[in-house]
């Protein structure tokens, strides 16, 4: 899995999110988070005050993230159970798809921009079941080169919801 700080960095840097609302989205989920903590989890690793961010703690931005884009979930539906320790490079492009609300176009046209296009088939394969015959393991080249191309196009358009 890609460095979970190197993660929010990335998709800090792409949404154009300061501290505070780092800290907010990451707040919409379980136990408060400080901006204090937010900005530690965001420094260089080799920095002196910078705290390595749990799979955990990614799994709550991600989550937090959702909650901030797409309001909360339906209640009568379950609530799908946390990844936790799991978390893959899968469920955090998984996570990702659905806060942004892409589509497979999206999700190609943001890939294409980030400098790695794949195909539908290649793409479709990411989000498949683990046990799956066609379950293709995202690897973090993929998923920086998704995170690169989300800022390229939200930073185009930060007043868009998604590059269309």
């Amino acid at each position: 899995m890609m460095q979970a700080n190197d993660v929010l960095r990335r998709l800090r840097y792409a949404l154009d999110l300061r501290d505070e609302q780092m800290a907010e989205m990451m707040n919409h989920v379980d136990v408060p988070v400080t901006p204090q903590h937010v900005y530690r989890l965001l420094l260089p690793e080799l920095h002196e005050d910078a705290v390595e961010c749990s799979p955990w703690e990614l799994e709550r931005a991600l989550d937090g993230l959702i909650l901030a884009r797409r309001g909360p979930p339906d209640p009568t539906r379950p609530r799908p159970p946390s990844v936790g320790y799991g978390l893959t490079n899968n469920d955090i492009l998984k996570k990702l798809r659905i806060a942004m609300k892409f589509r497979d176009q999206d999700m190609l046209r943001v890939l294409i921009a980030g400098g790695l296009p794949v195909s539908a088939a290649e793409l479709s394969a990411l989000f498949r079941n683990r046990g799956h015959k066609h379950y293709r393991e995202c690897g973090d080249q993929l998923l920086r080169s998704f995170l690169k191309g989300l800022a390229t196009l939200e930073r185009a358009d930060p007043k868009a919801d998604g590059p269309r």
